[in-house]
């Protein structure tokens, strides 16, 4: 049997400890990533959810008709399940319409005029009717495409900490 000595068990809970940071560390990132991944999702469908919106509210009134119901001779447990994500769905479009109201103020309330920049190019980008491609913010904005694409990541970033709250925020040690 091999005796550990006192330096031994030094080395060893370093690098214990050191596998333990690092392996946080990874985690931490994941969470982050997953939450920008989502954010990014939700904007570049949000068109197409805003249009779903408009269908979701007449089609939940329609799932309350209770003589539509009766004439459907269904599974009422699978309808009810329908209507609830129709309106998880809704509610989620309105939330984050709130949280982009609440960016698009916060913007321009601030003083640095590139926080404002960063919501004119993420509403350019993925909120506006019509859509702009990177190229088109960059001259409307005056900058360089590689300041766009900047602009486009800080303001998903700032929308996923309004989003996700603060599970969103990584905290540096």
């Amino acid at each position: 049997m091999v005796k550990l000595t006192e330096k031994h068990l030094e080395v060893i809970s370093k690098t214990v400890l050191e596998y333990l940071e690092k392996e946080k560390e990874k985690d931490r990132k994941r969470k982050q990533d997953w939450r920008l991944k989502n954010t990014k999702l939700l904007l570049r469908n949000y068109r197409k959810f805003k249009i779903h919106a408009g269908e979701l509210e007449e089609e939940i009134s329609l799932l309350d008709d209770e003589e539509l119901l009766d004439s459907l001779d269904s599974d009422e447990f699978a309808l009810e399940s329908i209507k609830n994500s129709k309106k998880r769905t809704l509610a989620m479009i309105h939330f984050i319409d709130k949280m982009l109201e609440v960016y698009r103020v916060l913007s321009e309330k601030s003083t640095e005029p590139e926080e404002y920049r960063k919501y004119r190019t993420i509403y350019l980008l993925y909120i506006n009717d019509e859509r702009k491609t990177i190229e088109e913010i960059a001259e409307c904005h005056n900058v360089n495409i590689r300041t766009v694409y900047r602009d486009r990541n800080g303001g998903v970033e700032t929308l996923a900490s309004l989003i996700f709250g603060v599970d969103s925020i990584r905290f540096i040690d």
